[in-house]
Order: structure tokens, then C-alpha cells, then sequence
């Protein structure tokens, strides 16, 4: 198991993230609050190197970071994972320009990153059409479309990454476009389940100019693929934060012996081999090639979320189902309604999979 060259969450942060974990679930008040908070604690700067900001260490500690804070609070995570994630992005661009207007910022959380490829993803896997057209004009490119589910999106300004097909055809275009563009605008909140406070919205984008330096990628697939690995493992550390601490509060009212304890024990043994495998695949070129592995991986974490919750509620008993003896509880179980669904979904994945059963087990 790979271990981080510092401490990543401090006591302070630990205590700040939990105090906030209810509201942040249920309340969509405290949302302009989140990525503050993050950046307050140092967090943003995790798995990049000192030389452009970071504390040094690469996408696995970025990992580890997201896991200790999905183990607190998954909403709190959620928006950490989508500013390391657009910040990924970046890193990956050869656009300069980009990375010199956004980057600093980014990591001090003055501007909120997000990436609406929701429906890339879905193209890549054949489901469905581009939904954001490009043609070329004078300044760059004027869009036309909509991205209908995307968080982070703060309305004290965010960046986003999106995924535009260029008339008339060819290759898909990745570009970063910066709230305040004339066009672009922003719903309200989508009336969400839980995870409330995450700054999810629909984006219109109504003859959109974007600039040519605003391009992170000429040709979006193949970027998009050489990036999945880190965006999908530090996406998979959501569920890995969210089962540990199910299994630990499941521990702590199973008793020492008897099969539920076993139970709870095997499922903590597997998360870990879990975990262990991602973090020793997520680097090089494996999985650009085969992204397979990865997907199964995404999956079998999935499943181990929901068999967590149902741990915890065995072992919690009726004080599970009364919100002022268990709060935590409820949270958690609104919290694993989100992982089957956050793209690249369950059913995408399962529909992936089909292609290449020879050669995955999930």
C-alpha cells in the first residue's frame, strides 16, 4: 500500500469537513463554502508537483486525499474530486496559455473547475451524440448546445472542460470554457437527492465565443483517453472513502465475534485489496491501452459501497433508521444512491464490459 510523504488531513480539517457533512448533504445554503474550505486546509495542491505549486507526489496521493475526505463527507469530496479532476485536465493540455490563466487560481480554489464530459463519455461509448457544436469564427469558435449536469459549476465563477463536435465533422474538440462568457448560462441548483451543496447545474450555451487559447486539446479522444486513468481513479476514491468508513462504523457495533463481524472483516480485506490494485495500476500506459481493468475495477468498488452500507445497517440495528442517534448513517445511505450514477455510470461501464468479457473478470 502506498503511503503519502505527508500528513494529509490534519486534525482541523478532519473536524471542519465532519462538523460540515450533514449540512453539506442536505442544504444547498453552505454550497459557495465547500472549495474554500478545501483550500483553506491545504488540500487542492495534493499529487502535484512542488515545481508547479503542489506538494509534491502524483495522482495516488491526490487519491489518498479524496478518500480521507469522502470518508467524512462524499459531497465535501465530490467537489475536490472535480477540481483535481478539471485541474488533470490541464496538467495534460499542451495549451500553456491555459494553465498560465487558470492554474494558480485553481489551486488557491479563487475559481471553481469542473468537467462536463458526462456526455463525451457517453459518445466514446456509442450511447450518444455530442450535445455542444463548434464552428469556427474570427475569435476562435462559437458554441451551441448544452451540458446538463455538471458540479462545481460555483456562481462565484468556475472553468469548465467540455467536449464540442466542430461542424461539418471530424475529431472532437476539448475546451475550457470560463463563467462570465456571454451565452453561457448557468440554471439553478438541480433539486438533487442529497449532496445538495455541490454546486450542480445545467449550463445553455447560446452562440458562446470561445477563444483559441481556451482549446485544451485538438483532438479530444485521444487526450480524453490518456487522462481516464487519473480522472478514474481519483473518481474511484469516492467509493473507497465511502465504504471505509461504513465498515468502520460497522466494525464498532458488530462485537468481536460471530458472522456478521466476519462478514465485516472480509469486506474491509477486499476494499483494501481493492484499493491496492488501483493505486498500483493507475500510473502508466496499461490502462490507456486497455482501459477494461480500470472499468471492472470502478465496478467491483460500486458493489462494495452498497454491500458496506448494508454491514453498517445490520450491525447498527433500529438506531440506524432514528436520525438523532445515527445521522451519519442516513447521510451515508443518501451518499451511495450517487455511486451507480456518477459517470461514467454502472450501466455504461456494465455495457463497456459486454464488449470485452474475454478478457475481464468483474
Amino acid at each position: 500500500m502506498r503511503t503519502t510523504p505527508y500528513p494529509l488531513l490534519t486534525a482541523s480539517a478532519r473536524a471542519d469537513i465532519a462538523q460540515r457533512a450533514h449540512a453539506l448533504d442536505t442544504q444547498a445554503e453552505l454550497a459557495s463554502t465547500v472549495l474554500p474550505m478545501l483550500a483553506h486546509h491545504d488540500l487542492l495542491r495534493m499529487g502535484l508537483p512542488a515545481a508547479q505549486g503542489g506538494h509534491g507526489g502524483d495522482v495516488r496521493d491526490a487519491m489518498a486525499a479524496i478518500t480521507e475526505v469522502a470518508s467524512l463527507s462524499l459531497t465535501s469530496a465530490f467537489v475536490f474530486w472535480s477540481q483535481r479532476a478539471f485541474i488533470h485536465y490541464l496538467q495534460a493540455s499542451g495549451n500553456e496559455a491555459a494553465r498560465e490563466r487558470w492554474w494558480d487560481a485553481l489551486l488557491r480554489g479563487d475559481i471553481a473547475g469542473a468537467v462536463g464530459l458526462s456526455n463525451v463519455i457517453k459518445f466514446l461509448s456509442r450511447i450518444e451524440a455530442l450535445q455542444v457544436q463548434a464552428r469556427p469564427v474570427a475569435q476562435g469558435w462559437c458554441l451551441d448546445g448544452v451540458l446538463p449536469w455538471v458540479s462545481n459549476v460555483r456562481t462565484q465563477g468556475f472553468v469548465v472542460a467540455a467536449a464540442v463536435q466542430p461542424e461539418g465533422g471530424g475529431l472532437p474538440m476539448v475546451m475550457a470554457l470560463e463563467s462570465g462568457l456571454p451565452g453561457l448560462v448557468r440554471s439553478p441548483d438541480l433539486d438533487l437527492l442529497g449532496m445538495r451543496a455541490s454546486n450542480t447545474a445545467a449550463l445553455q450555451l447560446n452562440q458562446v465565443t470561445v477563444p483559441a487559447q481556451a482549446l485544451l486539446a485538438q483532438a479530444g479522444p485521444p487526450y480524453l483517453k490518456a487522462a481516464r486513468p487519473g480522472f478514474l481513479g481519483m473518481q474511484c476514491a469516492l467509493s473507497i472513502g465511502l465504504a471505509r468508513a461504513a465498515l468502520q462504523a460497522a466494525a464498532q457495533d458488530a462485537g468481536a465475534r460471530g458472522p456478521l463481524h466476519s462478514r465485516v472483516t472480509e469486506a474491509q480485506t477486499t476494499l483494501g485489496q481493492v484499493e491496492a490494485a488501483l493505486l498500483g495500476g493507475v500510473l502508466g500506459d496499461r490502462w490507456v491501452a486497455d482501459v477494461s481493468p480500470l472499468f471492472a475495477l470502478r465496478m467491483r468498488l460500486a458493489g462494495l459501497v452498497q454491500q458496506a452500507l448494508q454491514l453498517e445497517l445490520q450491525a447498527t440495528g433500529g438506531r440506524a433508521y432514528l436520525q438523532d442517534r445515527q445521522p451519519d448513517f442516513g447521510r451515508r445511505w443518501r451518499e451511495s444512491a450517487f455511486i451507480p450514477i456518477v459517470t461514467p455510470s454502472l450501466t455504461q461501464l456494465e455495457g463497456e464490459l459486454a464488449q470485452h468479457a474475454p478478457r475481464v473478470a468483474v
